[in-house]
């Protein structure tokens, strides 16, 4: 069975996210482990040099790493990052645990988004779109993918 991990950085604060959230953690509960784990944001000024929003990412970026269990696939969630048809990622996760890689760990910056630490560490970079999505809405977001993409891959009806 694989061990799926969502690592995001901040809290969710809305009601309807965390009501969406739970509901996608219960659903995948029969195909995974799944777990969620948020990591401390650093307060965003409204004005920062860019040495200072690197400096924020970077914080956050070491609490993201430390975080990490040794082992595991870290797929950061980036905008730069390769995209793929659902189909395409089912497949990409059952690679992954075909090679024996059970420990997946999907990584969803702050504000700012993803340090280069962070990035570099990565076994792969993923992209959604080239649109940037508020992060905490984006934890719901890749729950409902990942639920997707096992339905998929057993051949179950739901992504039609």
């Amino acid at each position: 069975m694989l061990h799926i991990t969502v690592l995001a950085v901040g809290r969710i604060k809305e009601d309807y996210l965390a009501a969406g959230i739970g509901e996608y953690m219960k659903r995948l509960s029969s195909y995974a482990k799944i777990n969620l784990d948020e990591v401390a944001d650093e307060r965003v000024p409204n004005h920062l040099s860019p040495s200072d929003m690197e400096k924020i990412k970077e914080t956050e970026g070491k609490r993201i790493l430390s975080r990490v269990k040794e082992g595991a696939c870290l797929i950061a969630l980036d905008s730069k990052g390769a995209s793929f048809s659902s189909e395409g990622m089912a497949a990409e996760l059952e690679k992954q645990a075909a090679a024996g890689r059970s420990q997946i760990t999907f990584v969803i910056g702050g504000t700012l988004g993803l340090s280069k630490s962070v990035l570099q560490r990565a076994d792969m970079c993923l992209s959604f779109s080239r649109l940037t999505f508020p992060h905490q809405l984006f934890r719901l977001i890749l729950l409902e993918q990942i639920y997707r993409w096992f339905r998929i891959d057993r051949g179950e009806p739901y992504h039609y």
